[in-house]
């Protein structure tokens, strides 16, 4: 798993990408729908086929790309609802993805969270 602190965020383009696209091409991919490629989120970015996916991120005074090409299969893409440029993943729904874990079939539990504090009357 990516051990990424809670701050960060992963967005996912929704629109395939040309995986020909570099550290420039990326990015402005990325700031044309309102990502702030300077921030050290993580955007994450899938080709045509499916079957590649590169990951730009901003690290003290460069940018850092990941690529990854599956030999056999696709990457599965969470559940898109509506008419989005992006979708936001956490650390877990991209870890699955680059694994080819189909994320709409997996189930999570739910959270438990501490009970609301009662105000006092």
């Amino acid at each position: 798993m990516i051990g990424l602190p809670r701050s960060v965020r992963i967005y996912l383009a929704t629109a395939p990408t040309d995986m020909r696209r570099g550290f420039d091409g990326l990015a402005a991919q990325a700031t044309a729908v309102g990502g702030d490629i300077y921030s050290g989120h993580l955007f994450a970015f899938i080709s045509k086929r499916k079957n590649r996916v590169k990951v730009l991120w901003w690290d003290r005074g460069g940018f850092v790309l990941w690529y990854k090409r599956l030999e056999r299969g696709r990457f599965k893409l969470p559940a898109i609802i509506g008419d989005t440029d992006q979708v936001e993943l956490d650390s877990t729904q991209l870890t699955m993805l680059l694994d080819g874990i189909d994320i709409k079939k997996v189930r999570r539990g739910r959270f438990w969270s501490p009970p609301a504090k009662k105000k006092a009357s």
